[in-house]
């Protein structure tokens, strides 16, 4: 899923608070040629403060931090810039860190047992449209969508079954990103440029109040729009 990228480096934030551990990941992005590493920080007030005034494409950010939880630089991120793909690097798989950074803003979750290498494959999949999880991360994820509605509350279950009107191109659409195709895979398989693909995601999006793939694919499942079988045939 690693696609060229035609307009220069692809741009990337880190936030990790461990001082070994950013400069380790500062160092495999900085040798990737299809990277930039605009900023290496510590902490979330210092991560909100550079995404207040800066851009970025790429945010790679721990959980753990010494002032906060990354959720909130996820949460901070994905609306002030929407278009930026954010990934989560930390330790914990607890289930309620995974669904709660996903629900926030984020589209990857690996843990940081990944080598350098790993990490860097990861960043350039989610900048192609994928949804990098680690093995034990991805299966939670499934365990809570096969098992979740078995707890949900009377008055999440009403909110659940609120309708979306999704035409039927973008419920094929979300039903291919919901499995981990990229933009290029979907459009590949439905005969569609990338840009169309991304008019429809946009509008997906829109309808389901979200920002990012993780947090559609999470909200359409709540809701009812997405189908196991049809998870279970990625592949």
């Amino acid at each position: 899923m690693q696609e060229p990228v035609a307009d220069g480096p692809i741009t990337v934030l880190v936030v990790e608070d461990d001082a070994l551990t950013r400069r380790t990941l500062g160092l495999a992005i900085e040798k990737a040629p299809s990277l930039k590493l605009l900023a290496a920080l510590s902490d979330v007030k210092s991560a909100l403060d550079w995404l207040e005034q800066q851009s970025v494409e790429l945010l790679l950010v721990d959980l753990g931090l010494p002032d906060g939880s990354g959720i909130d630089v996820i949460r901070y991120c994905a609306h002030r810039h929407p278009a930026c793909n954010i990934m989560v690097i930390t330790t914990s798989s607890d289930q309620d860190n995974v669904l709660d950074s996903i629900e926030a803003g984020a589209s990857g979750y690996v843990l940081k047992d990944a080598d350098r290498l790993d990490i860097v494959s990861a960043l350039l999949d989610l900048h192609a449209g994928g949804s990098p999880m680690s093995p034990s991360i991805a299966r939670k994820v499934l365990g809570r969508i096969r098992y979740g509605k078995r707890s949900v509350d009377a008055a999440a279950a009403e909110e659940a079954a609120e309708q979306v009107a999704l035409t039927k191109r973008e419920s094929t659409i979300l039903d291919l990103i919901a499995r981990g195709d990229s933009y290029g895979e979907v459009a590949r398989q439905l005969s569609l440029s990338v840009g169309t693909i991304q008019t429809h995601i946009k509008n997906i999006y829109d309808k389901l109040s979200v920002h990012s793939r993780g947090e559609a694919v999470y909200e359409a499942n709540r809701r009812g729009l997405l189908q196991m079988d049809q998870l279970k045939s990625k592949r």
